[in-house]
């Protein structure tokens, strides 16, 4: 079984490029850092980071494009990829990614802005959704195309 579970926070905003052909799909790219807790010799805990690679594609990685930015707190889960290439200097390199299959934010938007200093703002303040008689809410005008389904 191949299965990884991740919390970090984002250490550079994703890298989005989108593939050739037809159908192109989009392929975003970004590094988590993770922390690492660890007891040295002398009985203290110590905590450092691991910085793993993520490669999201197609809808994933547009919502990541979309929503994800330096610093946030997410949770993904997926499944360990190597690889190898030949570089310009004839070296072989070894690459070791996590595809990511699903992906979520891991604290809210006002935990995120008191950390970082306040460098995230909040959209606009919308009209709050009503609830309809049937005991579903109403979603307003010009809001559907912000969701992440359609």
């Amino acid at each position: 079984m191949n299965k990884v579970i991740l919390m970090g926070r984002l250490t550079r905003d994703p890298e989005v490029r989108y593939s050739q052909g037809e159908s192109s799909t989009a392929v975003a790219r970004y590094t988590l850092a993770v922390d690492r807790r660890f007891v040295r010799n002398n009985g203290g805990d110590q905590q450092t980071a691991d910085f793993i690679n993520c490669v999201s594609f197609g809808r994933t990685a547009e919502f990541a494009e979309k929503y994800f930015h330096k610093g946030i707190k997410i949770a993904v889960t997926g499944r360990i990829q190597t690889g190898s290439y030949t570089n310009r200097d004839g070296q072989k390199v070894y690459t070791t990614e996590v595809v990511v299959e699903e992906q979520e934010f891991a604290e809210s938007k006002n935990a995120n802005s008191d950390q970082f200093g306040g460098g995230y703002s909040a959209p606009a303040q919308r009209p709050a959704p009503s609830a309809a008689g049937d005991g579903f809410m109403n979603i307003p005008d010009g809001i559907d195309e912000e969701l992440p389904f359609n």
